[in-house]
């Protein structure tokens, strides 16, 4: 019987083969046919996945899995990726949270075209900062992330971090029904409001999983929220649990406390002490379980509390000569022409400008232009009752202030932005090309949530 390359990775996959080495060459699933090009395949295909028991869901994965695979590479090094598209339709990828060229960013009719069915597209640029980032496409979003097409990138620091165990959580709800069938990826009801949520939680895939960690360990936990809609309010009661890096950039290690909202597109990091063994610890979106952490023996010596990580080489911003800008998001209330004949709902608006989807001119008219190497201050001023998760493309920001909340300074690439809440925001502006800036609740995204700003 012959064996098609595409049936011997989905194989590898499925015997949780997902990294090898051979002679400096990294690879995934299996080894490039040009290593001169390209150090990673990923490809996107469909794969019938059990999300509900006894029951086929038919998701879109990355390298056979959904979520898709955890790609890994070191800080300051080249990320080669050779992704090919064995889908039905045109995708993207975006690198999200990763400052690199704009031809880079995996945005359609902006920084590349499609990548047709059949084709393939190398992405190739330097990680320049340590962190937990993913990975997901920029066209037709809503279905495309919803069907499984998102997936873990960690950089890893250049020196040891001083943890010794780590895992990674990614979080995604899925938009299924008790048959693990497909229900709506976006109602317009739903988008108008706080977004369509999905039904069945999921923690790398599984539905509420127990996954076990080493007694007496300082573990760290890489938490990525690769959902469609949902903001999780997530809390680990019963254990002691520090925050070490938000969104990709280290913080000063502070206590987790009762919870912490992550929304769509953020990640935190948190180290947490392992209890004795046969101990379990619900990790829990509010009153929900989302997964159950399971001590088990460890013959290691009980390990210690990490020092604060190195911070990432992001310029800091220049307050006392910063340009400032306002931003309004808020709420449309209104629906675009034509929609009745299949155009895009318009809900939702930046500065009173809704975006387009199906207007690919909408890239021409960008909202705001900086200077390069300029500094600026951003007022992102909340006018609607439900969250924003606000990511910017390229570049980081640093987030000064809030009037709803105490902030401590801190640099991200996505902010949530709670209901009628203003905050302040800085960033120098050192990256040349035109970036979107939009919610990450996809539904509000795809229905006016969006704008671009061009760096010259």
């Amino acid at each position: 019987m012959s064996v098609t390359r595409r049936q011997l990775l989905a194989g590898l996959a499925g015997l949780g083969v997902i990294g090898f080495s051979a002679g400096g060459v990294r690879y995934w699933l299996g080894r490039p046919e040009d290593v001169a090009t390209h150090d990673y395949e990923l490809i996107a295909a469909p794969l019938d996945v059990e999300l509900v028991p006894g029951f086929k869901t038919p998701a879109w994965a990355y390298g056979g899995q959904a979520p898709g695979l955890e790609l890994r590479c070191r800080q300051g090094e080249r990320l080669r990726v050779r992704f090919i598209n064995r889908l039905s339709e045109a995708t993207t990828i975006h690198w999200h949270g990763i400052r690199l060229p704009l031809e880079m960013d995996g945005v359609p009719y902006l920084s590349q075209l499609p990548v047709l069915p059949g084709e393939y597209f190398d992405y190739d640029f330097i990680c320049p900062d340590a962190g937990s980032f993913w990975y997901h496409p920029h066209t037709a979003s809503g279905e495309q992330l919803g069907r499984g097409l998102v997936g873990p990138l960690i950089v890893e620091e250049r020196a040891p971090s001083g943890f010794r165990h780590e895992r990674t959580l990614s979080l995604k709800h899925w938009h299924v029904d008790k048959q693990g069938a497909f229900t709506a990826f976006s109602v317009p009801r739903e988008a108008a409001r706080g977004g369509t949520p999905g039904l069945l939680s999921s923690v790398n895939g599984t539905h509420n999983p127990t996954l076990e960690l080493p007694a007496g360990q300082v573990v760290r936990l890489r938490l990525l929220n690769l959902d469609n809609t949902l903001t999780y309010r997530l809390m680990l009661p019963g254990v002691e649990a520090r925050i070490y890096a938000l969104d990709g950039n280290p913080v000063e290690p502070r206590p987790l406390g009762k919870e912490y909202w992550l929304g769509p597109g953020m990640r935190i990091e948190l180290g947490v002490r392992v209890p004795e063994a046969g101990r379990e610890i619900p990790l829990r979106n509010g009153p929900l379980r989302l997964a159950t952490l399971k001590s088990v023996a460890s013959s290691e010596t009980p390990g210690s509390w990490p020092p604060a990580l190195q911070a990432n080489p992001i310029a800091e911003p220049d307050l006392s000569r910063a340009e400032k800008m306002r931003f309004n998001f808020e709420w449309a209330g209104a629906v675009s022409v034509g929609v009745e004949q299949g155009g895009a709902h318009s809900f939702w608006q930046i500065n009173g400008q809704a975006w387009d989807i199906d207007d690919k001119s909408c890239v021409e008219r960008p909202i705001a232009t900086l200077n390069k190497d300029g500094h600026y201050i951003f007022e992102l001023r909340n006018l609607s009752q439900y969250q924003h998760p606000i990511h910017l493309h390229g570049m980081s920001f640093k987030v000064l202030s809030s009037n709803r909340k105490t902030i401590t300074p801190y640099f991200t690439d996505t902010y949530l932005l709670g209901k009628n809440e203003t905050a302040q925001v800085a960033l120098v502006a050192d990256n040349p090309g035109i970036w979107m800036f939009h919610c990450h609740v996809i539904d509000h995204m795809e229905t006016g949530l969006m704008a671009a700003i061009e760096v010259v």
